[in-house]
């Protein structure tokens, strides 16, 4: 018995090391980030590499968000990932239904086939679907742009959405159909309310996905005046100097810290959705 709860300990010691380990691995470069935003123009111009700096300022921040520029890449970014996370459940909702509920020749080989899209990188297909969305007039178009948001959210979203819609009991809907309600009238009145958290795990992972995307609004909008947050500090970061990084370094932090905010105060929500169906029967 001592030598079990030992290796558990160990176990635990080597889980939380690892953490750890990872934790300093992808907080090391926002803390640098951070550094380099608080400094002020001179000392970055003067290559100071000290990780404190010597007289921290706001001022950097500050000119971000008193622009007019950076608000408006802000909005856009806002518009894009809502709609699109909006969109992706209108779709993905009745999908999961179907995959929870019915039992379909292939159904497996369905689901998997819809995770493996989700493995397929944005960069396979940008070529051929930027000529396509150019050819039917699609390019610098927000419907445009959140079709295919859309179109790349809907796996991982199906899937957790599926998650928990297969922790709600089967016996609730036959309930629900015994006392006169049709398919469509259960999935309405019975799955959507249980399902909320589930549906609001979704809805936020989407709108983290839609607000951290580049690629797709990089080569589907040129206009400024439709340019989300990503794409908004590569173009700015092209247009300054060196001795403008700290404005750089700040318009990233103020992009990036909303979804890191969102994700960690929500985290229990979206871990409780994504394991819903694991522990079903």
């Amino acid at each position: 018995m001592a030598k079990a709860s030992n290796q558990e300990r160990l176990g635990d010691l080597a889980s939380y090391l690892f953490m750890i380990v990872m934790f300093a691995f992808f907080a090391w470069p926002l803390l640098w980030l951070l550094s380099l935003a608080l400094r002020t123009r001179k000392e970055v111009f003067l290559g100071v590499s000290r990780f404190i700096p010597k007289a921290p300022t706001l001022d950097n921040f500050a000119t971000i968000l008193s622009s007019d520029k950076f608000a408006h890449y802000l909005w856009n970014a806002l518009t894009l990932s809502c709609l699109s996370a909006a969109g992706c459940l209108i779709v993905a909702l009745p999908a999961a239904y179907a995959f929870s509920r019915f039992n379909f020749r292939g159904k497996g080989v369905w689901m998997m086939a819809l995770l493996s899209v989700q493995m397929i990188s944005p960069l396979v297909i940008m070529v051929p679907l930027y000529r396509y969305m150019a050819a039917i007039g699609l390019t610098n178009s927000y419907f445009g742009a959140i079709m295919v948001y859309i179109a790349l959210a809907i796996p991982m979203v199906t899937w957790i959405l599926k998650g928990a819609i297969d922790g709600i009991p089967v016996s609730l809907d036959e309930a629900a159909m015994m006392d006169g309600c049709t398919r469509f009238g259960v999935f309405i009145r019975v799955i959507l309310p249980l399902s909320t958290p589930g549906i609001a795990s979704a809805f936020i992972i989407s709108v983290i996905n839609g607000w951290s995307q580049f690629l797709v609004p990089f080569l589907l909008i040129t206009k400024e005046s439709m340019t989300p947050i990503a794409v908004g500090i590569f173009q700015y970061a092209g247009t300054q100097n060196d001795s403008s990084i700290q404005l750089l370094a700040a318009a990233c932090l103020i992009s990036v810290v909303p979804a890191i905010v969102a994700f960690l105060s929500l985290q229990r929500l979206i871990l409780s959705a994504m394991t819903a169906g694991a522990v079903k029967g």
